[in-house]
């Protein structure tokens, strides 16, 4: 049995397909605040992360674990130690977790200091793991679907500075080869997509993909700030703003993980605005 958290968001709702395809036993966790349409056969199991009591019961009986923390999470909950524990006690041996390539890059931002926790933890756990490193998600782009159907705009900081942004689908396909696959012990990976990408080529590829022109409109970064309070916390979209705005060289590079775990390369923008368009139409 694989148990994945985040079921119903950008990475975990493809994982659970991958999964299921695969022929795997899958429980798809999620705080049950939505409607979950899951494939023929997955349990769904609702819990909270940062309640390790009703945590407990959705791992019972589960050998590995894909893990993602998100939201307030990101900055309080659980000791991470704690967390492993609860799952090894509840049968769970392997573990897939999301980190973030900011715990490389960042390692002093109180933005990543949970997310570096857990991946020390993990290191002392005992369990088998793997951390999944990405940055920049294709996702992030989601934002624009309101101003793009009833505006044509696209709004966001930083317009000519890039970042190698990466498919959640790609993301997922990765955490799918560690779940169900051996030799994925002890590995950290970093997923980026096949090239660095600016806000204003993604807008470009955006107004390719639905074949309407768009008008990029660059936001301050405090415009921007405010835009991102309303779904993260403080520290997590002042540590964003600054990658978005001052990236570093390693943040920059092309990683060829995904390619070299997938065997084919990873997804370029273009193809995800191509794969998502009728969101935004």
């Amino acid at each position: 049995m694989i148990v994945v958290t985040g079921a119903t968001g950008n990475i975990g709702s493809t994982l659970v397909e991958l999964l299921a395809d695969a022929g795997a036993q899958v429980r798809a966790v999620s705080r049950g605040t939505r409607p979950v349409e899951l494939p023929t056969g997955v349990e769904h199991a609702v819990a909270e992360l940062g309640d390790l009591d009703s945590l407990s019961p959705a791992l019972h009986g589960a050998d590995a674990l894909f893990l993602l923390i998100t939201g307030e999470q990101l900055m309080t909950g659980p000791e991470p130690a704690l967390l492993l524990k609860t799952a090894a006690d509840a049968g769970v041996r392997r573990v897939v977790f999301v980190s973030s390539q900011g715990a490389v890059t960042r390692p002093h931002s109180d933005g990543y200091a949970r997310t570096i926790a857990f991946e020390q933890a993990l290191a002392e756990s005992g369990l088998e793991w793997t951390a999944l490193r990405p940055g920049a998600f294709f996702s992030n782009t989601f934002a624009w679907i309101e101003p793009v159907r009833t505006q044509r705009i696209v709004a966001a900081p930083f317009g000519d500075i890039g970042l190698p942004a990466v498919d959640p689908a790609d993301i997922a396909a990765v955490a799918a080869a560690a779940l169900l696959e051996g030799g994925h012990h002890t590995r950290a990976y970093t997923l980026t997509g096949p090239a660095v990408v600016t806000p204003r080529d993604q807008a470009a590829a955006l107004a390719e993909a639905i074949d309407t022109p768009l008008t990029f409109l660059e936001l301050t970064a405090e415009q921007a700030k405010q835009n991102m309070l309303r779904f993260m916390p403080e520290p997590v979209a002042d540590h964003t703003l600054t990658i978005l705005g001052t990236p570093t060289a390693q943040e920059q590079q092309v990683s060829n993980d995904i390619e070299e775990i997938l065997g084919r390369p990873a997804t370029a923008y273009a193809q995800w605005a191509r794969r998502h368009r009728t969101m935004y139409t």
